[in-house]
């Protein structure tokens, strides 16, 4: 198989960016922050404190996002979106074996948020939580596939792996990591030691 177009698809009723200018440059401020201090606090952190650190009033925030679940669907969809963008970039330049290594490290780095806010997505989004699920699985899938096919083509990577078992092995350790509270160089040592093995010998 042979991944040549993007073939991530948004669910049904994701939330749209403002078009007026500053009201969009508040909203991407507003993700910017939420994902910052889900990261460091988790995905209970005080809404009043993200307004703050995005530099906007608490009455912009929930214009933009009217409920916690609002903010965390729309942070959820912008990491795994931001995932997928940056793999389509990569199968489209560069040597295949690097875009794969460069992949790997932001997807390990980016889902320490996504891990954090998945709980409590799985519990507050039940009506549409299944589709979201469904949407960020195949998007992080297909993203996957392409950079893994192209480096497995340039000989690059071991033909016997398959994005699943990939990604099984990104999850474990961005899971490892953050359990264990400490800094990004365990993550960055196991990263080291899968990309030894996805190599070709």
């Amino acid at each position: 198989m042979t991944l040549t177009t993007r073939e991530s698809e948004e669910p049904k009723g994701p939330r749209q960016p403002p078009t007026r200018a500053d009201a969009r440059r508040n909203y991407e401020r507003l993700l910017a922050a939420a994902g910052e201090a889900f990261a460091e606090h988790g995905a209970g952190t005080s809404l009043d404190d993200i307004a703050k650190r995005a530099g906007v009033g608490n009455a912009t925030l929930y214009r933009h996002f009217p409920t916690r679940e609002a903010l965390l669907e729309t942070v959820y969809r912008d990491e795994v979106q931001q995932l997928s963008d940056q793999a389509w970039a990569l199968s489209q330049a560069g040597d295949p074996a690097e875009a794969l290594t460069d992949w790997l490290r932001t997807a390990v780095a980016r889902t320490r948020v996504t891990l954090g806010l998945k709980g409590l997505l799985d519990i507050a989004l039940r009506d549409e939580g299944e589709e979201l699920a469904a949407w960020c699985r195949g998007t992080i899938r297909s993203a996957a596939a392409q950079l893994l096919i192209r480096a497995q083509q340039a000989g690059a990577v071991r033909s016997d792996i398959d994005e699943l078992i990939l990604l099984r092995i990104v999850n474990a350790i961005s899971l490892t990591t953050e359990r264990s509270g400490t800094d990004s160089d365990p993550a960055d040592q196991l990263i080291s030691l899968m990309l030894d093995g996805l190599r070709t010998r």
